[in-house]
């Protein structure tokens, strides 16, 4: 079956081919005769070439269209974006209650706790600075504060 398939689509190649392109014959040409049809020719190429450039623009066109008409469809869906995953939820109220119970039994939070001691913050004495500008000015001031650091 496949070889007559492939028989069946020769002949109709061998048949459009000698539809659109007659065989040539050379003998008994001339060098200009030869020159004309090989200017025919080309002018043939070239055309055939223009119409497959042109059809290859409206193929890839409607390719580009047809991509964005599949991502506006895929938007509207919402099957392109990546859905976050969801948790699986406990149908019965048993299993609510066992999983509520659980997570109780796992967490003792005042057993857990560690016991913090507060320590008592050491107030330094405030005192007017205005009584002490005199005592503390100059060299001995400076002494007194040197002295009283160490």
């Amino acid at each position: 079956m496949l070889v007559a398939e492939k028989n069946e689509k020769i002949r109709e190649r061998e048949s459009a081919l000698n539809e659109r392109v007659p065989p040539l014959k050379l003998s008994g040409m001339s060098v200009q005769e030869l020159q004309e049809l090989c200017k025919d020719l080309h002018r043939k190429c070239d055309a055939v070439d223009e119409a497959r450039y042109d059809l290859e623009v409206k193929v890839l066109k409607n390719e580009k269209e047809i991509e964005t008409m599949t991502r506006t469809v895929e938007e509207m869906k919402g099957t392109s974006m990546n859905r976050t995953k969801l948790k699986r939820v406990k149908k019965s109220t048993d299993d609510k209650l066992s999983s509520v119970e659980a997570k109780l039994m796992k967490s003792d939070f005042k057993a857990n706790l560690k016991t913090v001691k507060k320590e008592e913050e050491k107030k330094e004495e405030v005192t007017d600075w205005r009584k002490n500008v005199e005592a503390m000015s100059g060299m001995e001031g400076r002494k007194k504060l040197f002295n009283a650091g160490q």
